[in-house]
């Protein structure tokens, strides 16, 4: 919900935003030339002193005004034509030609009412509603983004655009705010929607009846400069009017004979405000705060232009869905939580499955999940897949948390499809969670748990079946996997490794391809990447992707994994084959899950056979010299001793502080786990003082590296299980 509130108005209001934000940008630039080149009152001047220098060098004078920047200004006729200057409060004479500067005028013309009037004053407050509701949800959606008020500053992920979008959201949103809301007080003002703050006493009843009194020697005016606002004179040829002076303080009459005055009224508490409010609004009286608001509204039309980036590319992620009924007249509500957008091909078949069968279906994220959207539901489907260790896909986060806060469940049934890789160890992990919490909350379930293994159609078919059978009705779901947008990528060298085990392995280093402008503001293709993350390759004879992970980043300059050829295996087996200049179908998906982090903390670092790619890739970028523990093991160092030369390099360069080897076959074989008991005293030292442990590789591997941490550090009452919930214990395995 805070996410679409935030979307809507930006994309509706972005160009009235943009016009307004340059507008007031530039606006904010004259208080301060103004206080910076207006002729100023010296410190002991008073207005009697600035008043009688002006009346004496000016004739007919009418009016004295001084702007809040300290700029004076008097006006006179002159033969019955009406005479305007700015004044040298030093001399009181002329000091330039009081002529508005018409472009000034024109962008204030602009930036209150677009030319247009009342009229336009209604549309440019509509304009501060929307920023001022851009700003507050964009600091709900920043501070979610960070992980809380605490972290406001912490470090951004991520495509450009959105790390731009948030990095001048961050910094700009206080100014936002305070530009919007005063914008909306002056418009109601000036609508006279509020009360009525007039601090001006009542005309005196009684006066000298004289005139001409020498404005210098007036007692009334004997006030600095400083708190001065305007002087307004009274008509010498009417004995019964009175001189007006409004000061900071209030307004009072003084009488143009004798220079007393007459009477007084403080400023209301009311106009107060508002001219705090025209203060912080407008910069007059507050040069420099008006400057930083003025730079903080530079920053609308980038995000403007971020902000349309990220929302065209969410647009080309999620596919569109024909047909898609509206959430009030849905009577099955398909839910999909989906990282990669594989999951929403499925649930897009599953639509027009139910929609034939005379169902009226309505698709949408987890994310967005709320129940009163869907007053005529019959019935829930959620289609998951599953991210990481068991976590949430990027449409689906949050959705536990919004069950957890309903006061009950639904009462139309749910059903709950899982999607996932049974060769990993959290294989439908989030369905699973899903499902448990749905049921704790008292959600009626319609069917068991459902789960469909890399993306297998065969499995889909047959618990559509399954589905079909709980509503009466057949359901014959036939899946076409949509293969994932992919580029050419062609092999510039390999090194081979493991033909003496009888385990074939390779060192695959690809060209990076060449990456467009619109690629690097939304983060797409080939942009930006770092090793941990995921390389999808595309076997010729399968639509289904093998994942491997990165062993560089994109300041490396190329795309490098290690692959291990497999019995049987597809993708493997074209791999390993591949020769120098051949060419793979792949694609990128992120995996921040996996990733070292900055800071100065230790790492260690615990992978066995091609688990040590995306660990090289965070030696290899480790140019501050951060301390990195390598715990490696492999079969054979004769056969099998991936990345040798480089490790010893980097122990060299001292991005790699130790190295501890492991071996499987030979003599005294020992696995990475015996390893780790043997260096028990300086891992639990190193975990001790906080550094953070990475494991990659397989799971009979990873489940023994977990047992070995156990024992070493049961002694100082941590385990693996805290370490994780910490973030300090992170794996990649397969």
């Amino acid at each position: 919900m805070i996410r679409a509130f935030h979307r809507w108005p930006g994309l509706v209001a972005a160009l009235l935003l943009v016009v307004l934000a340059l507008s007031g940008a530039a606006l904010s630039l004259y208080p301060a030339v103004e206080r910076l080149s207006a002729p100023q009152a010296g410190a002991g001047l008073s207005v009697a002193d600035l008043a009688g220098r002006i009346a004496a060098s000016h004739p007919g004078l009418e009016q004295i005004r001084r702007a809040p920047s300290g700029l004076v200004t008097a006006y006179w006729f002159d033969g019955g034509t009406p005479q305007a200057a700015v004044i040298d409060p030093a001399t009181g004479l002329d000091a330039a030609p009081a002529d508005p500067d018409p472009v000034r005028r024109w962008l204030t013309n602009l930036h209150r009412s677009l030319f247009l009037g009342d009229a336009g004053r209604i549309v440019t407050a509509v304009g501060a509603g929307a920023m001022l509701v851009l700003a507050l949800s964009g600091a709900v959606l920043v501070a979610r983004r960070t992980g809380g008020w605490r972290r406001w500053f912490a470090p951004l992920r991520g495509p450009v655009a959105g790390r731009l979008h948030v990095e001048i959201a961050r910094i700009a949103v206080l100014g936002l705010v305070l530009s919007s809301a005063t914008a909306l007080w002056m418009t109601a003002s000036t609508f006279d929607l509020l009360p009525d703050g007039a601090s001006t006493p009542p005309f005196p009843a009684e006066v000298s009846g004289r005139t001409g009194a020498d404005l210098a020697a007036a007692g009334a005016l004997q006030i600095p400069v400083a708190t001065f606002r305007s002087l307004s004179l009274a008509d010498p040829g009417d004995p019964a009017d009175a001189h007006t002076l409004k000061t900071a303080q209030g307004t009072g009459y003084l009488d143009q004979g004798t220079g007393a005055l007459l009477a007084w009224a403080d400023l209301a508490g009311w106009s107060r405000v508002s001219e705090t409010i025209f203060m912080l609004h407008t910069g007059q009286g507050a040069a420099v705060l008006g400057l930083v608001l003025g730079l903080m509204a530079l920053g609308v039309p980038v995000m403007a232009g971020t902000g349309l980036v990220l929302w065209l590319a969410s647009r080309r992620a999620r596919p569109r869905i024909r047909g898609n009924a509206p959430p009030r007249n849905a009577g099955t509500v398909l839910l999909v939580g989906s990282e990669g957008g594989s999951t929403w091909g499925f649930a897009s078949t599953l639509h027009a499955a139910l929609t034939d069968a005379g169902q009226n279906v309505h698709v949408a994220p987890m994310s967005g999940f709320d129940p009163a959207r869907y007053p005529r539901a019959a019935r829930f489907i959620i289609l998951a897949a599953t991210y990481g260790e068991g976590c949430a896909p990027a449409s689906a986060r949050g959705f536990l948390d919004r069950l957890a806060r309903m006061d009950r469940a639904p009462c139309a049934p749910l059903a709950v499809l899982g999607f996932g890789d049974r060769s990993f160890p959290a294989f439908c992990a989030y369905a699973e969670a899903v499902s448990t919490a749905a049921e704790a909350k008292g959600w009626p379930q319609l069917l068991a748990t459902g789960s469909i293994d890399r993306q297998s159609p065969q499995d889909f078919a047959r618990w559509g079946r399954t589905l079909g059978a709980a509503l009466g009705m057949a359901l014959d779901l036939v899946h076409q996997p949509v293969t994932p947008a992919s580029e050419p990528l062609t092999l510039v060298s390999r090194r081979d490794y493991g033909a003496e085990v009888q385990a074939p392995t390779a060192i695959l280093r690809f060209a990076r391809p060449p990456v467009t402008l619109w690629q690097r503001l939304t983060g797409q293709g080939f942009a930006r990447y770092r090793a941990g993350d995921l390389l999808g390759i595309l076997p010729e004879g399968s639509p289904v992707p093998r994942l491997y992970s990165l062993a560089s980043g994109s300041s490396d300059g190329f795309i490098e994994i290690v692959v291990r050829k497999q019995p049987g295996g597809l993708c493997s087996g074209q791999l390993v084959e591949l020769q120098r200049g051949g060419t793979v179908q792949a694609f990128l998906r992120r995996n921040p899950g996996f990733r070292a982090g900055r800071g100065r903390t230790p790492l260690i670092l615990i992978g066995a056979g091609t688990g040590i790619g995306p660990l090289a890739g965070f030696i290899r970028a480790n140019a501050r010299r951060r301390p990195v523990h390598l715990f490696f093991g492999m079969r054979h160092p004769d056969s099998d001793f991936l990345y040798r030369e480089d490790l010893a390099e980097w122990q060299a360069s001292r991005r790699l502080s130790r190295l501890v080897t492991a071996r499987s076959r030979g003599e005294r074989p020992h696995y990475v786990q015996d390893a780790l008991r043997h260096e028990a005293a300086e891992v639990a030292r190193l975990i001790g003082e906080g550094a953070r442990v990475m494991v990659c590789g397989g799971r009979g591997m990873a489940a023994g590296v977990s047992t070995a941490l156990a024992e070493i550090l049961a002694p100082a009452g941590l385990t693996p299980a805290l370490l994780k919930a910490e973030g300090r214990y992170v794996e990649d395995i397969y």
